[in-house]
């Protein structure tokens, strides 16, 4: 089990299960959102990530027609994003997450987009756009 929360710790949440699909997110708005030279978000069944405090402190941003981004109405912090294309699953932000993570990154994306001031160093691949395959990785249920 994972836990995690905001930086003023009112929103609590926990994950249940694993955390697949990370990748580090180089595009704009993933830099916005987080402030930062990417995002690094992972995939977690919705089913297996529960908000155990701080439901009602969770504001939404919806980002496109299918998007909506999740954050801490208090501190700000950006907890996870949810797509009505895939209503399975949640992508939540690692950065958020106290435990230590068992899965690692798969992808840089994006990288076509990076700010210009970002360096990569390591040897995880990297795409200008999504990586192959997206589709098919976003809906496999992992066991």
């Amino acid at each position: 089990m994972y836990k995690g929360n905001c930086l003023c710790q009112t929103v609590l949440f926990e994950i249940h299960g694993p955390i697949r699909n990370i990748i580090y997110c180089h595009c704009s708005e993933c830099r916005k959102a987080q402030g930062s030279a990417f995002a690094t978000n992972g995939i977690v069944d919705t089913d297996k990530f529960k908000v155990v405090a701080g439901e009602d402190q969770l504001t939404a941003y919806a980002n496109s027609a299918t998007q909506t981004k999740y954050f801490c109405r208090n501190c700000g912090s950006p907890i996870m994003s949810k797509n009505t294309d895939r209503p399975n699953q949640v992508r939540v932000r690692l950065g958020t997450i106290e435990s230590d993570i068992i899965e690692r990154p798969e992808a840089h994306i994006f990288v076509n987009s990076k700010a210009n001031w970002d360096s990569i160093h390591d040897d995880i691949p990297q795409f200008d756009t999504h990586e192959p395959n997206r589709a098919r990785i976003a809906t496999e249920i992992v066991e």
